[in-house]
């Protein structure tokens, strides 16, 4: 019965838009004890037994051209569409009789305000984590086997007690840190005997409220240049490692140089930024 369950959740879920989905039973937080207690499910509803994440990806030859206004629209797309698909998944939910919600893709009202407060009230990272769906790598995203960390999620929560997905113990993380070199910030810093970096939220958070007014944010580096992701394979982009590293400074030396034209070309429209990432 939970395995038909969760068949029927995975297919309405895919039915509505979403590419990946995931069950984490909430004792799962107790259990790897790395979240605060007040940011775990159990704490933020009691009623809960289950969260179910949603994710969608964002598409890498569009990735690639941030900061631009093309990813802006990309973003806001994938979001409304996360939070679509989690809403109507939460009344479904409802409507068999399990009391559910859905937490949105975001926890702030500004990107300003995570200047003074770096954190939301839940992760959706360390959900999708206790869900199955990857692990969580330097840059503090959740790197997925499909997408890389290129996925933006949603989460529900029900009171639906159903078995979680298993574990992926295999990290998927290789460490390049690529994402700390070409970082804007220079937000991540590496930490002795630990995959996750330390990392500066409040540096991140003023270089995205710089680019907001420049109607160019989010930023989205650290994703663009992760290696992981069978997206890559997709769009036949495995090799782009020293293309990613010499970017900024090969723009500032030659505005015209070919091999980003295609990026500058749509950066240098639709915003106030300019050609530079």
């Amino acid at each position: 019965m939970d395995t038909e369950i969760k068949q029927e959740l995975t297919q309405f879920a895919r039915n509505l838009g979403a590419s990946l989905i995931g069950f984490a039973p909430v004792t799962r937080w107790d259990e790897f004890n790395e979240v605060e207690i007040p940011y775990r499910p159990h704490n933020i509803w009691p009623e809960a037994k289950t969260v179910i994440v949603i994710g969608v990806p964002v598409l890498l030859p569009i990735l690639e051209t941030t900061p631009s206004i093309n990813y802006v629209e990309q973003y806001n797309t994938a979001n409304i569409l996360l939070d679509q698909i989690a809403y109507r998944l939460a009344v479904h939910l409802n409507d068999r009789g399990h009391g559910s919600m859905f937490f949105p893709r975001d926890g702030y009202g500004d990107i300003k305000i995570l200047i003074e407060k770096p954190k939301a009230s839940f992760s959706h990272v360390f959900a999708g984590k206790y869900a199955g769906l990857g692990t969580i790598g330097f840059n503090h995203t959740l790197l997925t086997e499909q997408y890389g960390p290129r996925v933006r999620y949603a989460s529900v929560f029900t009171s639906l007690a159903l078995e979680g997905g298993p574990i992926l113990t295999r990290e998927l993380c290789t460490q390049c840190r690529d994402c700390q070199k070409v970082c804007p910030s220079q937000a991540f810093t590496p930490r002795e005997g630990q995959v996750i970096s330390a990392m500066d939220k409040v540096a991140c958070a003023k270089h995205h409220a710089q680019i907001r007014d420049e109607r160019r944010f989010p930023c989205g580096i650290c994703i663009k240049v992760c290696p992981i992701g069978k997206d890559r394979l997709l769009y036949n982009s495995t090799d782009k490692t020293q293309l990613y590293l010499e970017e900024k400074a090969a723009i500032e030396e030659n505005p015209q140089d070919p091999r980003y034209s295609s990026w500058v070309h749509v950066r240098e429209h639709g915003s106030r930024g300019g050609r530079i990432c």
